[in-house]
């Protein structure tokens, strides 16, 4: 039986999401024996290959011509550097759930900064789901709480990090593969992690940690082309809903692998962040279904 496009692309989101959510999980195991800087330059080096090699088999490497894509890409690397750094970070000292719950703040952050900075149109109905879905956020952080961090923030760093990089994203155009792109971030992540990586002290890997780290190589890399596949078939209103699904799957790992399990006011603002994420998500499908076309105006 032959799937329909939304179901397909539905399909693909849950699959990157949880790809990506097995390899933080991959990243957090080896954080206990690697020092930061080395653990990323040395998946950077395995990303880099494979996709690379993928991107020269699609026929998908082509530099961007106009000076604007270029200095889009360049502020798109940038913020994937500090994203980088502030996950996993927060990643390394904070149960994977919790972080996980954190990030699901990015559609609310996304749709809030295209309407400050790109002025796209959002109505009251979206802009009160983002200031709930905020309460949310303060409920899984408490500030002042005992089990408030640091590495709370870093996580928050993160979010602002990644909706800088999509509106960036946006912005470069249709012209330049979302693969060349994606290809410029692990390249300039790799040189941020090899300098960082000079001013530590580099251990000998394990049998197991070589195997974590090939893992994680993989899997990094299935959830980026899964992404990318998830985003160009069906609609994106049908399909990103399917993006909250790590959360479900960094609650199993979580509690699987690591032992960990959210508390009570966390869950409830991770569910409050997901319920708002998703009728913002709703009522920006509503809203371009609504918007009359060309071809209806005639």
């Amino acid at each position: 039986m032959a799937l329909s496009p939304n179901i397909r692309g539905a399909l693909l989101m849950t699959g990157s999401m949880t790809a990506f959510t097995v390899n933080d999980t991959f990243l957090k195991l080896l954080g206990a024996d690697l020092p930061l800087f080395q653990m990323i330059f040395l998946r950077s080096i395995g990303v880099l290959v494979l996709l690379g090699g993928f991107t020269l088999w699609r026929g998908a490497l082509r530099l961007p011509e106009g000076g604007k894509d270029r200095w889009l890409i360049l502020a798109r690397c940038l913020a994937e550097m500090g994203a980088t750094w502030f996950f996993i970070t927060a990643l390394l000292h904070m149960p994977i759930a919790n972080v996980s719950a954190i990030m699901q703040a990015l559609p609310l952050t996304v749709t809030l900064a295209a309407a400050m900075f790109l002025s796209e149109p959002v109505g009251w109905r979206r802009f009160l789901a983002i200031a709930v879905g905020f309460l949310g956020v303060f409920l899984i952080v408490r500030p002042g709480a005992d089990g408030f961090t640091v590495y709370s923030v870093y996580a928050i760093c993160a979010v602002l990090c990644v909706t800088f990089r999509d509106l960036a994203a946006r912005q470069v155009s249709r012209e330049v593969p979302s693969l060349t792109v994606a290809l410029a971030a692990v390249v300039f992540i790799g040189a941020f992690s090899a300098v960082g990586s000079a001013f530590e002290d580099w251990r000998s890997l394990s049998l197991i940690n070589w195997v974590w780290l090939l893992a994680g190589v993989v899997t990094i890399l299935l959830a980026y082309v899964f992404s990318v596949m998830a985003m160009r078939v069906g609609e994106i209103g049908a399909v990103a809903p399917f993006r909250y699904s790590s959360l479900i799957v960094a609650l199993i790992l979580g509690y699987l692998v690591f032992g960990d399990w959210p508390d009570f006011l966390t869950l409830i603002g991770a569910g409050i962040v997901v319920a708002t994420g998703l009728f913002t998500l709703w009522r920006e499908r509503a809203v371009i279904h609504k918007t009359p076309t060309p071809s209806r105006m005639r």
